[in-house]
């Protein structure tokens, strides 16, 4: 616990630094780049294909009519640009998440070792197409999980649950890797894995139920979503920030959990110099061979009394 803690407040401080603070644009600019581009392209076309689809089901027609009967005549209008933020934002926490694991892990976690860990050695267990992979392997995983458990979010409690446990495992999974691929080796890696597992984790879920803040956003778009274009850049900062303050914290964990493993496996290694010098004391110590008689000695003519 008290790792976790100093490991925490240690990525709050880093989040104020001038380098952070100018790593989070770049993500950020794309990401709202790309958003409001396929928004402005895309935004009419896809919420009229999710109207006639909404449109071609009795029992969802029967009920928006039922609920436009209560008072709220413009249910109509609004339910398919909800529905359609809503399920933008999986889409949107995936690709911020990589986005931030691409463009601004590497540097926080070089800054991390810079100033709390310089005499870390690097043994590059890892390389930037294995991270890769690794990413997109657990980015596919976790998209499986979320189809897989749409229909649990029917039920109010699970769907302010399982969301976050799935981008929390993802952001474990995505962020521990990166923070060690350039200090650990792969044997290091699976040992901190092993014996930090529970920890690790548990970064990663807080991480994903701060993620979570933008969902007061979002529920201000589905009320107005006249604001999407204002609501979904403001959701993708707020995203990058939260993300950003997840690499710190596992770049402060995993560095800190790498040195005190090295410093364990060094304790318990033999010194060089003290087996030297206990080689060196064997060898002065060990019985010489001594010399024996020259051939013929004491034998008349030179012969040995061995026989023939």
């Amino acid at each position: 616990m008290g790792k976790l803690l100093d490991s925490f407040w240690r990525a709050a401080m880093y989040c104020l630094h001038p380098r952070v603070i100018a790593l989070s644009v770049l993500p950020l600019v794309i990401m709202a780049a790309l958003s409001l581009g396929l928004g402005y392209f895309f935004w009419e076309s896809t919420i009229a294909a999710i109207r006639n689809n909404l449109d071609s089901y009795e029992l969802v027609s029967s009920m928006v009519r039922w609920i436009e009967g209560l008072g709220l005549s413009n249910l109509r209008v609004v339910l398919a640009p909800v529905l359609l933020l809503f399920m933008a934002i999986p889409v949107i926490v995936i690709v911020s998440l990589l986005f931030v694991a691409l463009f601004m892990t590497p540097s926080m976690v070089a800054l991390v070792a810079e100033r709390r860990f310089p005499q870390l050695e690097r043994k590059k267990g890892g390389s930037m197409v294995a991270s890769v992979f690794w990413s997109l392997g657990s980015t596919l995983l976790a998209l499986i999980a979320l189809v897989l458990s749409i229909p649990l979010w029917l039920v109010p409690p699970l769907i302010l649950i399982l969301p976050p446990l799935i981008w929390g495992w993802l952001t474990y999974r995505v962020m521990s890797y990166d923070a060690m691929v350039d200090h650990a080796s792969s044997e290091e890696r699976r040992q901190i894995f092993r014996e930090h597992r529970v920890q690790l984790l548990g970064i990663g879920i807080i991480s994903g139920y701060l993620g979570a803040a933008p969902s007061i956003l979002w529920a201000s778009g589905a009320m107005f979503v006249a604001m999407a274009p204002i609501l979904v850049p403001a959701a993708i900062w707020i995203y990058t920030l939260v993300f950003a303050f997840s690499s710190l914290w596992f770049a402060h964990y995993t560095l800190a959990a790498l040195e005190q493993l090295r410093q364990k496996n060094n304790a318990f290694a033999p010194d060089p110099l003290a087996q030297q010098a206990v080689s060196s004391i064997a060898t002065d110590l060990a019985p010489q061979a001594l010399p024996g008689p020259a051939p013929g000695f004491g034998m008349p003519g030179g012969k040995t009394d061995l026989p023939p």
